[in-house]
């Protein structure tokens, strides 16, 4: 049987958003174009797959089985779309991407070299982004790829793929700073003193201390540490390149690793030179 592209489309926006009325703002619809596709769909399958006994609609058991399957669909038809691109040559004239800090120190070196010499006719827009803004420029179509500290999940119109690598962090200080002195540090020590932490524009974390400053990067946090403002959770890589005069504090549960994703959005297709650097990014 041939399922509808909006059915399966509105069936996965709406369970993931859990609101048929936030699926249709989403998608640009009205609720009951949204009621009637799912209604189709689930028609098609031969049961309910929500839930609507509640304020608001809860996948069931069979509606969970089939949302696997339907981002399984949703999958196959990006790489159709993506092939069907390389098959015509289609090359944008336009890559954005965003890296975190964590990442750019590698990216910016034998992948884009590659690139250049692949695509002399693509311009190519590099730009930091940390966490929850670099999934909302691809939302909003203001970078086609990002790649960015692995979040808990993401929005139903990002698909993402896992790296092969992983980012350590550790806690550093200036060598001035009186936690810097310490033979071990504790998490209580840590409260008492000034935290150096990523704020994203879009959402951020509490702090872990009752006096924090932040900042949107990581470049930014080191060169606060480095100048003795407090203590700062950083990549281990990015210290050793430029941040030399810090102290690496020994903290329980550090260094801690972190995996890193590469995320573009599913409503977009990436054309020739988005899939091909794409490819160069998971393959490391």
């Amino acid at each position: 049987m041939r399922y509808s592209p909006e059915s399966l489309v509105a069936f996965v926006e709406a369970a993931a958003l859990g609101s048929f009325s936030a699926a249709a703002r989403k998608l640009s619809k009205s609720q009951s174009t949204i009621s009637i596709a799912i209604a189709n769909l689930e028609a098609d399958v031969g049961c309910q797959l929500f839930d609507r006994s509640g304020r608001h609609p809860q996948l069931n058991e069979a509606g969970r089985l089939v949302l696997a399957r339907v981002d399984d669909i949703l999958a196959a038809s990006e790489r159709l779309d993506a092939l069907s691109m390389r098959l015509a040559a289609q090359v944008e004239p336009l890559l954005s991407v965003v890296a975190t800090d964590i990442y750019s120190l590698i990216f910016f070196g034998d992948v884009v070299a590659r690139f250049a010499e692949r695509f002399p006719d693509t311009e190519l827009r590099c730009g930091p982004a940390e966490d929850a803004d670099a999934i909302d420029m691809v939302q909003a179509g203001q970078a086609h790829l990002a790649i960015l500290a692995a979040p808990p999940g993401y929005p139903a119109d990002v698909a993402a793929q896992r790296l092969a690598g992983q980012a350590q962090f550790g806690v550093y200080v200036a060598a001035s700073h009186p936690l810097a002195a310490l033979a071990q540090v504790t998490p209580g020590q840590l409260k008492g003193e000034r935290q150096l932490f990523i704020r994203t524009y879009a959402r951020s974390s509490e702090p872990a201390s009752s006096q924090a400053w932040s900042a949107p990067d990581y470049l930014t946090l080191m060169e606060f540490a480095g100048r003795g403002f407090g203590w700062a959770e950083l990549p281990r890589v990015m210290v050793e390149r430029f941040g030399k005069d810090l102290v690496e504090l020994q903290v329980r549960g550090y260094p801690r690793s972190v995996d890193i994703d590469v995320a573009w959005s599913r409503k977009a297709p990436l054309g020739v030179a988005g899939q091909w650097l794409l490819g160069q990014v998971l393959e490391g």
